[in-house]
């Protein structure tokens, strides 16, 4: 006798019934796997990222807004900062390093960040072809950058103002790529990256080209002020800064405390952000729980209810020798084979959920999240399903084994 495939016949004797509690498995099972997914990939694109970073320096705004924009790049920067004040907070000697940076413009997207070879030397980036920049308007640019937009060593193009690529071009002045970055799985990838001094002589010639449209009223009075001609202060967006020891915590009270500039320290406000997340990632954890539990009762009803209507059929194996325990075998197969089917089809939801989210990510971030390895914690979670299957499967089918032979031969 197989019992496999009597449980197989079973379960196709009850479409509408065992399709609901497949269902139910399957969708427990798809919320878990994608929230393991998410959760372990963010936490190694935010854990990457932030690493030998301590606190990050630059305007007045949310905290958590400055580390968004000025370490991961998925944020709006809170402003610009005097680059003079900034180098002069940071000659701190609990201070070890700090990094400039300066953002603002885009193209197609990707983000040109002013920068020095200390940020690249910061993700350990490696340059696959050309040479890291150098000069003014020489751009290196990270893989995905090259890979989605096309450009190549030697191309020229134009950037424009803002972050969301819809900005004004900046036409009259272009970048030039010198390099390409080998893929460091770092925000390095999706980056455009050039000289500080590069972003300050686009917004110079841009606002020189701006003031040559109007008229020369204020000509006159350029010739009355003797400060007119003064060389505007060097801006920057933000200072990445790494400390010597954990004492340099207190720069960052002291900055706050006595300076017009916000020092955001990232262990904070991601921990911050991640317990908000928490809550609700908690809750939909708990919810794929409970989902779980409902498909092992309806497998148990559902079981319940077929051992009441076979009843004939198994005394009528057992009066031709088929064993009680192999009849309860054959019940436990049916919850275990509807737990093995919802584990494999949450499996496959949970990676084209995943894949989605990752679209959504690369289009609106240029994040990409789709490692579709299975976890071990998955493993885990077939464990629980399995678990559920058996004990729903096998509350009913102990009645087996209190089943009276002649008797429910003869009431049929």
């Amino acid at each position: 006798m197989n019992l496999f495939k009597i449980s197989w016949a079973n379960l196709k004797d009850k479409p509408l019934s065992s399709f609901l509690s497949g269902l139910l498995m399957t969708l427990g099972i798809t919320i878990i796997s994608l929230l393991l997914l998410l959760n372990k990939q963010l936490d190694e694109q935010f854990s990457r990222n932030v690493k030998g970073i301590d606190m990050v320096l630059g305007a007045k705004g949310s905290p958590l807004q400055l580390i968004l924009s000025s370490i991961y790049q998925i944020d709006s920067p809170t402003g610009n900062i005097p680059l003079e004040d900034a180098e002069r907070l940071t000659r701190n000697p609990m201070i070890k390093t700090a990094i400039p940076l300066s953002m603002g413009d885009s193209y197609k997207t990707f983000r040109i960040v002013g920068t020095n070879k200390k940020y690249v030397d910061h993700f350990e980036a490696t340059v696959d072809q050309g040479a890291l920049f150098q000069k003014d308007l020489e751009v290196t640019i990270g893989a995905r950058v090259a890979e989605t937009t096309g450009l190549k060593l030697g191309d020229t193009f134009a950037g424009s103002h803002g972050l969301d690529g819809n900005g004004e071009e900046h036409g009259e002045t272009k970048y030039k790529v010198v390099g390409i970055f080998n893929p460091s799985n770092s925000v390095i990838d999706q980056l455009i990256l050039t000289p500080l001094s590069s972003v300050w002589a686009i917004h110079e010639h841009h606002e020189e080209h701006e003031g040559e449209e109007h008229d020369h009223e204020g000509e006159a009075h350029a010739d009355e002020d003797p400060d007119h001609e003064a060389e505007a202060p060097r801006e920057i967006t933000s200072m990445l800064v790494k400390f010597r020891n954990p004492m340099g915590m207190m720069v960052a009270r002291g900055i706050n405390d006595n300076s017009k500039l916000l020092a955001a320290l990232p262990a904070i406000e991601i921990n911050r952000l991640f317990d908000l997340l928490g809550i609700g990632v908690d809750t939909l954890r708990g919810l794929a729980v409970a989902i779980m539990l409902i498909a092992g009762i309806s497998v148990f009803v559902s079981l319940y209810n077929s051992l009441k209507e076979r009843k004939y059929e198994m005394a009528l194996m057992l009066s031709m020798g088929a064993g009680r325990t192999q009849l309860f075998g054959m019940l436990l197969l049916e919850g275990l084979t509807l737990s093995l089917i919802g584990f494999l089809l949450g499996l496959v939801l949970s990676r084209i959920g995943l894949l989605l989210f990752s679209m959504r990510a690369e289009r609106n971030f240029h994040y990409s999240l789709n490692n579709l390895s299975i976890l071990p914690e998955e493993w885990l979670v077939l464990g629980v399903a399995v678990l559920i299957g058996i004990i729903a499967a096998a509350l009913p089918a102990l009645g087996v084994y209190r089943m009276n032979i002649s008797q429910t031969l003869a009431e049929e």
